[in-house]
């Protein structure tokens, strides 16, 4: 999916205004929808909180319905709040945050791993009762190969780290635009 610039800074601002909304009444943002047609698009989002380049929160949506517009505020208060591997997001932390969104293609088939291309590629993984995802920025900020993403996968989904290894696992891939505050603050200066 193409975004704009600008698309991309609204959407950074909705979701910083939506976490700072958790803590006290935010000012109403005036979105001309038909000015910015990303917004419009039903798609899967993520959002990723991190301070100091350590991860605080990450929330967000395979695939959804609803409209980028709608689903940013939602999954970005989830993100702050509902990230049961961290406790909610304080008020004192909320100029520390740098927000990442990363708005996902929808998912296809992988049909070997020969179909990865590390950095370009998400991960879905569904065998039996567990279930893991990966974003593709994922290996490239971790240092890992392809072995390492599949590796990170199944333990992420509870598997034992090298099941992949014994079998092909049922695996879906998804792109994925990923911009940040930090991209744009880098961009602006």
């Amino acid at each position: 999916m193409e975004i704009t610039k600008e698309e991309k800074q609204l959407m950074l601002k909705i979701v910083r205004n939506s976490i700072a909304e958790i803590f006290e009444p935010a000012e109403e943002l005036k979105i001309d929808k038909e000015k910015y047609p990303a917004l419009k698009k039903k798609c899967g989002a993520f959002v990723t909180l991190t301070i100091n380049k350590m991860l605080r929160g990450c929330v967000g949506y395979i695939v959804s319905d609803r409209p980028l517009i709608e689903l940013l505020p939602i999954v970005a208060k989830k993100s702050a709040q509902e990230d049961t591997r961290f406790t909610p997001l304080e008020k004192n932390e909320l100029n520390e945050i740098s927000i990442e969104i990363s708005i996902l293609s929808e998912p296809f088939k992988m049909n070997s791993y020969d179909d990865i291309v590390v950095g370009k590629h998400g991960l879905i993984l569904s065998e039996r009762y567990n279930r893991g995802l990966l974003l593709p920025q994922v290996p490239k900020e971790h240092g890992m190969d392809k072995e390492g993403f599949l590796t990170a996968l199944c333990q992420k989904a509870g598997l034992p780290p090298y099941e992949w290894k014994k079998k092909t696992l049922n695996i879906e891939m998804f792109t994925a635009a990923v911009f940040s505050e930090r991209e744009e603050y880098e961009h602006n200066t």
